[in-house]
């Protein structure tokens, strides 16, 4: 069912009275895109509560027509990543995110297996540790391509329209960002297996991690 199912309507005709079920559709999308893209829990949530401020003082300013018209998915994910951007701009790139377990803890979890013991888990978890590492390597715009179509699931389309790009680059990013989360891997399962000895493949260890992108 689409939570936003009916809510543009809603907030054009009562903002006040509507907003809190935006809040309550979007507040945890919003907190780990921004995670996602940032990697730091504290900046994660002051990006994810300044865009909702943000989108709330935006629609009360526009007309109802315009609120009623708004996608909201694509919208409010703009908006997020636009204050990301700024934030990784002001500090992140002077201090790159090393740490990783809020953004592990978001949800890049691995594929399922039912086998079950400690060697399993952790598996599991160097997995996850693997990939979280990686997406916070690759170029901000990459990785902000990467992170609404395939772990946010935005359709191309809508990522397109929230980071004001041509659906055709949306295209290429994220092809380019699967390409180089796919080599790091790959680089990263060959280190590990020259110093572990392991006999799993390099392709398959990346694989298997790029399949924990919903």
């Amino acid at each position: 069912m689409d939570p936003d199912a009916g809510l543009p309507a809603q907030l054009a005709r009562d903002l006040d009275a509507s907003f809190p079920r935006l809040v309550a559709a979007h507040e945890d999308r919003l907190y780990t895109i921004a995670l996602r893209l940032l990697g730091e829990r504290r900046d994660a949530e002051e990006v994810a509560q300044d865009a909702l401020v943000r989108a709330y003082r935006a629609m009360a300013g526009y007309p109802a027509s315009r609120i009623a018209e708004l996608r909201l998915g694509s919208w409010l994910a703009s908006i997020t990543v636009n204050l990301a951007r700024n934030k990784r701009r002001r500090h992140v790139d002077r201090h790159p995110p090393l740490a990783l377990e809020p953004i592990i803890a978001a949800g890049f979890d691995p594929p399922t297996d039912d086998r079950r013991g400690p060697e399993t888990t952790a598996g599991r978890r160097e997995t996850k540790r693997e990939l979280a590492d990686a997406l916070l390597t690759l170029p901000p715009a990459v990785r902000a391509a990467v992170v609404l179509r395939h772990v946010d699931g935005l359709s191309v389309l809508e990522t397109a329209a929230a980071l004001g790009r041509p659906e055709g680059t949306i295209k290429a990013q994220v092809h380019r960002g699967l390409a180089l989360l796919r080599t790091r891997l790959e680089a990263r399962a060959v280190a590990g297996e020259r110093h572990e000895n392991r006999t799993s493949t390099p392709r398959r260890r990346a694989a298997a991690a790029l399949e924990a992108l919903p």
